[in-house]
């Protein structure tokens, strides 16, 4: 019987997995290693060693009602997308609310996770701690990894030939916090990502001149659609979600392409991705258009060489006097507490994972890896649900029986995932997935709601486990907390 959960990090994934824990009656203990909560979304000037770091100018790419945890909406005044310092806040709304700050332990590092010896039975792990110098060792008979993937940078230098002899600066993005430092530069940014694409924007408000470099090209979107309205708000709804599915895949790739390119055409831009039909998810730039237009972001292909002061790119083209380089190259996963290779198996830097929460070949699932997914959708929600899931796994809920996991599922990765479709998957396995037919007849105006609205997180909390009696009144009132 699992009652002790050790959950690692604080972040809006470990906070959502000490909440889980405890609504169903175990015992977490969370340990972080800094000393606040937020990860990635707790701002520091200086990147720290094993933790994720953004820049001093970090917004939210999905809205408030979208991007909440399902039983705790932001307050109405919270504009609708938030700088990160907003978002802080309302993190630390949700711990204190919730109680949560009693279960973690701060300034605790996690140097060791190994199953123990009766492992195959028990399902039990040793956790292996250090704080103030001080190592100890503890049992528990169940892990949630919630550290998340933005902290080891990815920097490919050996796909780019040339750069030791490059004379300029060069550097990971995740080391860039604000562009005063790079006023009056030339600066190429390598990654057109959320990260890269800002960057990129915020830089070419004070260097002479900023490139933006990308080997695929991307869909950026608006945060701002129709009628002013979130992106999120309009397109995530059950009802699109649907008729994406029916339709056959000509017609649907067709209207996908159109309604990426309704605001500009992609392709006038140097933006248009290789793969035209890719439903990867989009870059969230309000401004990058209008600085390609306004000639103070230039658009470039992937880099072929690096010299000595220029740089020549696969075109052909050499652009000379280049003074800085930022590489928004991603992450690179790694947990490095895991010192048996065996328990998290990588491939091409995906881990594979059961329905993306369960390592495969554990005799026991009594690990789960929370956040490592990545949708067209909100993060907070989705690690939500997540950690729902897992911790009925623990109990032995029978949306997953304990059997041989390689038999019955076969591989699975930590690709890309529709929002919805996903959500509702892991939803269904544990009894909170709304059922709109049976709305339709009890409750019409929810169920049109539902239905047609946005797929806002309180809708897997109008029943099953964990119901909210706050779910129903939140959804009729989104819409006013929005314009507000």
């Amino acid at each position: 019987m699992v009652r002790r959960v050790a959950v690692v990090g604080a972040g809006v994934s470990g906070l959502a997995a000490i909440k889980c824990c405890l609504d169903e009656g175990l015992e977490p203990t969370c340990f972080e290693r800094s000393e606040d909560i937020g990860g990635l979304w707790c701002y520091t000037d200086q990147p720290e060693e094993g933790r994720a770091s953004i820049y001093r100018t970090v917004f939210t790419n999905s809205c408030k009602e979208m991007m909440c945890y399902s039983d705790f909406p932001f307050p109405d005044d919270h504009p609708n997308y938030m700088h990160n310092a907003k978002l802080q806040q309302y993190i630390c709304k949700y711990a204190e609310h919730f109680d949560l700050l009693r279960r973690i332990q701060f300034k605790t590092l996690v140097t060791k996770i190994k199953k123990r010896p009766d492992f195959s039975v028990t399902g039990q792990w040793e956790v292996v701690t250090q704080r103030d110098g001080k190592e100890e060792t503890a049992v528990f008979d169940a892990v949630m990894i919630c550290s998340g993937h933005h902290v080891y940078p990815n920097l490919p230098l050996a796909d780019f030939p040339g750069i030791q002899k490059f004379k300029g600066c060069y550097f990971h993005s995740r080391e860039y916090k604000e562009p005063e430092k790079f006023r009056g530069k030339k600066v190429l940014v390598i990654g057109l990502g959320n990260s890269g694409s800002d960057i990129a924007v915020e830089l070419s408000t004070v260097a002479s001149q900023v490139y933006l470099s990308s080997r695929s090209g991307s869909w950026v979107l608006s945060r701002v659609w129709d009628n002013g309205y979130p992106w999120d708000m309009v397109i995530l709804t059950r009802f699109r979600n649907w008729l994406g599915n029916i339709l056959p895949k000509a017609l649907s790739d067709w209207l996908f392409v159109r309604n990426m390119n309704r605001f500009f055409k992609h392709e006038n831009f140097g933006l248009m991705p290789l793969n035209r039909t890719s439903r990867r998810e989009p870059v969230f730039n309000d401004d990058l258009p209008g600085r390609i237009t306004c000639g103070a972001v230039v658009m470039k292909p992937n880099v072929k060489e690096f010299r000595e002061t220029s740089v020549l790119f696969q075109d052909g083209t050499v652009q000379d006097d280049v003074d800085v380089v930022v590489f928004a190259t991603g992450y690179s996963y790694s947990h490095p507490f895991l010192k048996d290779d065996s328990i998290l198996i990588s491939r091409d830097n995906e881990v594979i994972l059961y329905k993306c929460i369960v390592p495969l070949h554990l005799e026991k699932p009594t690990m789960a890896v929370i956040g490592l997914v990545q949708s067209l959708g909100p993060a907070i929600p989705t690690v939500d649900m997540q950690c729902r899931w897992a911790v009925k796994v623990f109990q032995g809920s029978p949306c997953f029986p304990l059997l041989s996991l390689p038999q019955r599922f076969g591989d699975s990765t930590t690709l890309q995932t529709d929002y919805i479709m996903y959500a509702d998957e892991l939803a269904s396995d544990i009894g909170v997935k709304p059922n709109v037919l049976k709305l339709l007849l009890t409750d019409p105006r929810l169920a049109l709601e539902v239905f047609f609205g946005p797929c806002t997180p309180y809708q897997y909390r109008l029943m099953g486990p964990g119901k909210w009696s706050g779910a129903r009144k939140a959804i009729l009132t989104q819409w006013d907390r929005t314009l507000r």
